[in-house]
């Protein structure tokens, strides 16, 4: 009876691996190429929800805070250096006040993850066998926020959403023209940031820039008609000099 030499042969030669270049062989090179593969080509936007939301929200609190609040001037009073002056005030207002509750927000949040992160290590009585206990721990204070980096970013998101307006309609010296000016250019920012912040966020580019559009046009809105019934009802109108 003839031996069975398929068996023998994988028995006492097993299939080897061809190495590839690096050392290591085609078979797991490859898979380690698949499994990457899957996600090297996305996007992780979960990891840039923190930045983005600060960089968004400030840039398009300063255009919409500042160019509402240069609309309600403008109102009660057809000066074009009151418009200025009250653009100029409520950007450096607003960037300070954006940076300050930027700052102590995320503070807090820093303060709860160290001691989060102390309750972990006392918990588990600071040490393991393999260390994974700290590491952790370490893992997680790695992460922390920078409170100072927070503040400063929204503050220049503020400052570079409140500059649109202030500039485009603050030296424009016909009335008419200056509002329409700062309308115009709050618009176009409005639209433009709610693109860019839907477009690195993978979200609906068209929704996300027409829903912030709207909402800036009926925060103007909102604030020209009060200040101008006031001005009606108290006989506020205030003439430049």
């Amino acid at each position: 009876m003839a031996p069975n030499l398929s068996s023998d042969a994988s028995h006492q030669f097993p299939s080897i691996s061809k190495p590839n270049k690096d050392g290591g062989d085609i078979e797991s090179a490859a898979a380690a190429r698949g499994s990457s593969g899957s996600g090297g080509g996305r996007v992780d936007y979960l990891a840039r929800a923190q930045w983005l939301r600060a960089a968004v929200l400030g840039a398009n609190d300063g255009l919409v805070s500042v160019a509402s609040l240069m609309i309600g001037v403008g109102a009660v009073n057809d000066g074009a250096r009151a418009m200025l002056v009250s653009g100029l005030a409520g950007l450096v207002a607003g960037a300070c006040s954006m940076a300050i509750g930027e700052f102590v927000s995320v503070y807090a949040q820093y303060d709860i993850q160290v001691a989060h992160a102390d309750r972990v290590r006392s918990g588990a009585g600071g040490s393991s066998d393999d260390g994974s206990s700290d590491g952790g721990a370490g893992a997680g204070e790695e992460g922390l926020p920078s409170p100072a980096q927070a503040a400063a970013a929204s503050a220049l998101a503020f400052a570079a959403g409140a500059a649109v307006p202030l500039l485009s309609g603050g030296f424009v010296r016909p009335w008419v023209a200056r509002v329409a000016a700062v309308c115009a250019s709050s618009s176009l920012g409005l639209a433009g940031f709610g693109a860019a912040g839907a477009y690195l966020g993978g979200a609906s580019v068209v929704r996300s820039g027409a829903r912030v559009l709207l909402g800036g046009w009926l925060a103007m809105a909102v604030t020209f008609a009060v200040l101008k019934l006031c001005s009606l009802a108290f006989k506020t109108q205030v003439m430049s000099a």
